[in-house]
């Protein structure tokens, strides 16, 4: 049951960091960062086991590749920026984490716009004229 390690290794990480906080703020802050990089490291290899599958599915479907591994890439830019985001926030720093989601969701559009212009030519040649 790996959700029970995390959630174990958070609560605890939680309990140490309101311990240490009072004394050493900067401490506290980077035993939370260390303890959330820990947790994503974690879960790498099911990450890496969803992409093979998805890529999988994808060939058996005969999807053209490039489009998953685009919506692949837009997957990861919102998980990575959702993880710098709740740091900065963590830290106290919320203007800019607002703008590190700004960024992650202008990144998403401008990887998204082939994706959609393919979709809406699709949807245009299949309208009778």
């Amino acid at each position: 049951m790996e959700i029970l390690q995390i959630v174990g290794l958070g609560l605890i990480a939680t309990f140490l960091a309101l311990i240490v906080k009072e004394q050493k703020p900067t401490f506290a802050f980077m035993l939370v960062v260390f303890v959330g990089c820990v947790i994503f490291l974690f879960l790498i290899d099911q990450v890496y086991e969803i992409i093979r599958m998805l890529e999988k599915i994808a060939l058996n479907a005969n999807v053209n590749m490039v489009y998953v591994e685009t919506i692949l890439k837009i997957i990861g830019i919102a998980y990575i920026a959702e993880f710098g985001a709740q740091i900065t926030k963590d830290a106290g720093q919320g203007a800019i984490a607002s703008k590190i989601e700004l960024g992650g969701k202008i990144l998403i559009l401008a990887m998204a716009i082939p994706i959609l212009t393919v979709i809406i030519e699709t949807i245009i040649g299949l309208i009778p004229r």
